[in-house]
């Protein structure tokens, strides 16, 4: 994916990592290593695991990462987010970028148990499309950004999922518009910064 508020988002979550001070992190629906590849470039990225179900995207990625010179840092693995991963305990922070919209709200209890009960990382960062930009984009409303979108939330339905998760995990919370700042509308995607309380 490749546009303006793709790389806003790409660099708002780096932006993010770097404030934390992650050197440990997961990147839960890697794709073909959008988010891995930079965080390569980044000196105090010490490891890196991707973890994503779509194997043609995860070969990609793996090629990429061949290529890359810091690219033995990283590891991408064929999984689902979903699913409980205890080996994967204790990351400094597990990044969602773009990804969380591709599930089932059914799904949503379950990624919230497998990340933030089991997986229990520092830090989660978690950014998704803010569904009241679609119309600066030209997005009907009768229809998602993209056609494997299963939701899209609005600003306040962001919000209240976010507040869900810290009242039932005990992490904090801290939400940012990304990728523009319209006055009413807010920006194209939104982000969600939770820290172990």
């Amino acid at each position: 994916m490749s546009n303006w508020w793709h790389q806003a988002r790409l660099d708002a979550v780096t932006g993010a990592l770097q404030a934390m001070g992650a050197r440990r992190v997961l990147d839960l629906g890697c794709g073909s290593g959008d988010l891995m590849l930079p965080l390569l470039d980044q000196p105090d990225i010490a490891q890196i695991v991707g973890l994503d179900l779509d194997r043609v995207a995860l070969e990609l990625c793996r090629a990429r990462l061949a290529r890359h010179p810091r690219g033995a840092r990283a590891e991408a693995r064929e999984g689902s987010m979903t699913a409980p991963h205890p080996e994967l305990a204790g990351f400094d922070c597990a990044c969602l970028v773009e990804t969380i919209e591709h599930l089932a709200p059914a799904q949503l209890p379950a990624l919230e148990q497998a990340l933030f009960g089991v997986m229990r990382p520092a830090g989660v960062i978690v950014t998704t499309p803010n569904a009241e930009f679609n119309d600066l984009l030209g997005v009907p409303r009768t229809r998602f950004r993209r056609p494997d979108h299963r939701f899209e939330w609005t600003r306040a339905q962001f919000r209240d999922w976010a507040g869900g998760v810290m009242d039932r995990t005990g992490y904090a919370v801290r939400i940012s518009d990304i990728a523009g700042a319209h006055p009413d509308l807010g920006g194209a995607s939104q982000m969600a910064v939770f820290s172990k309380g």
